[in-house]
């Protein structure tokens, strides 16, 4: 089979390079002729673990080849993917469709036989029908038909998502889309992965749903974490409890300072701007989206308030910058809003993260970034830990009070152990504990 992956962002670039180890003829398409040179020459425009060994042994074997030339990227493809940006659109917080439509309207005057064009991008419940309006008034009597097929990809395990995914949703009203999808995803009925074959709008809404539903899990968290430093209870343990209950689970039951990242924020917000026009509104959503915003902006009081009511002239040590480990994504990071509050409020911020290069241009231009943790933390007055990259949790206390002059410790990722910090004279505090 050969399909056609329209956009080499995350979504497009992990997925094909994904269908191309499942031995599938795979070109990715996409308008940014740098990218495309980069990618040609083994250079990955993200960080995502093991995807540049994957691109470059399907690169090496031919099954993945990357163009800027849609009609070349869709010869003789049996299904074209859309994987193109939706971003929050200014003003309302609706998804931005104008990447999508116009992409839907390229395919279908290139489209040289009958084609089925997948949507890989998170979109909301009726752009599917948009997306064939869009074919039926460029293409009038056209062949391609439209499906859905959600991406449920984690970033920093990404590629073991694809490979080994929960379940696979398709979204169609083509027996031709379903065969085609079910043909490309004919390796994961070896491992018995559920697929869930239904309708357009059905396909749309649960990618949504479920975002929206791990996003509320970590609202409530949080909360609940506010509410066991109140009462004097552990969250971990509160945490561990509900978890056990198969009906809830465990995951997404960590405390933090407030979720980020590419889908979260946007999809919620895409989600309750939906229901609202649809006259059924997700207050549910809507609160927890208020509730996110808010909880950063907590983060932020916190450290003033463990250095007194003021960070004038302290110096402040931040690690850990990007939304979550493993990547170098910083979109609707926790960083973004606590770095400039602190810096904002006259404190010097030190600040290391294993993937900072996109930081360096979002966070204030006087944000010191330094090449390791201690250098990070040398002469600070605070040290606030905002992601849990793996080589944070391994330092040690002891290196850490000898190189910092201040004694004040803000955890707010609760991967540090409360009693070693305080043993060594650390003013420690943590998220619900």
């Amino acid at each position: 089979m050969r399909v056609a992956m329209i956009g080499a962002g995350y979504v497009g670039l992990v997925s094909g390079a994904c269908f191309a180890e499942f031995g599938v003829d795979v070109c990715v398409v996409d308008t940014e002729v740098s990218k495309v040179e980069a990618l040609r020459e083994g250079r990955i425009p993200i960080y995502e673990p093991g995807l540049d060994k994957l691109v470059e042994e399907n690169v090496r074997d031919g099954r993945l080849t990357f163009t800027t030339k849609l009609e070349e990227a869709m010869e003789g493809a049996d299904a074209v993917f859309l994987a193109v940006g939706t971003p929050s659109r200014r003003g309302d917080g609706h998804a931005d469709l104008s990447y999508v439509f116009a992409a839907a309207e390229q395919v279908a005057r290139a489209a040289k036989g009958p084609l089925v064009l997948v949507t890989k991008s998170t979109v909301p419940v009726g752009t599917g029908r948009k997306i064939k309006a869009v074919l039926d008034e460029t293409r009038p009597g056209h062949e391609i038909v439209v499906a859905s097929n959600p991406e449920f990809l984690r970033e920093g395990s990404a590629i073991g998502d694809f490979m080994r995914p929960d379940r696979v949703v398709i979204g169609a009203e083509s027996d031709r889309a379903f065969q085609v999808l079910r043909r490309l995803y004919r390796p994961l009925y070896l491992i018995e992965t559920p697929i869930v074959q239904t309708g357009l709008e059905t396909a749309e809404l649960i990618k949504y749903a479920a975002n929206a539903f791990l996003a509320v899990k970590i609202t409530f968290i949080n909360q609940m974490a506010d509410l066991c430093e109140r009462a004097g209870a552990d969250v971990h343990d509160v945490a561990r409890g509900m978890g056990l209950d198969g009906r809830i689970g465990r995951k997404f039951l960590h405390a933090g300072p407030g979720y980020g990242g590419s889908c979260f924020p946007k999809d919620t917000l895409a989600l309750a701007r939906t229901a609202q026009e649809l006259g059924a509104p997700v207050t549910i959503v809507e609160q927890t989206i208020a509730a996110n915003d808010a909880r950063k902006e907590q983060m932020a009081d916190r450290v003033i308030a463990a250095l007194g009511g003021s960070v004038a002239g302290k110096t402040v040590a931040v690690l850990g910058l990007t939304f979550k480990p493993e990547t170098d994504d910083m979109r609707d990071a926790p960083s973004l809003v606590v770095v400039p509050r602190l810096a904002a409020a006259g404190a010097t911020i030190r600040a290391f993260d294993p993937q900072s290069a996109h930081a360096r241009q979002l966070l204030p231009a006087n944000t010191v970034f330094a090449e390791g943790a201690l250098e990070a933390v040398e002469g600070a007055d605070a040290l606030v830990l905002l992601t849990e990259w793996n080589e944070f949790r391994a330092l040690s206390p002891k290196r850490i009070k000898a190189a910092m002059k201040g004694d004040v410790v803000l955890d707010l990722r609760n991967a540090w152990d409360p009693e070693a910090f305080r043993e060594c004279g650390f003013r420690y505090s943590s998220i619900g504990r």
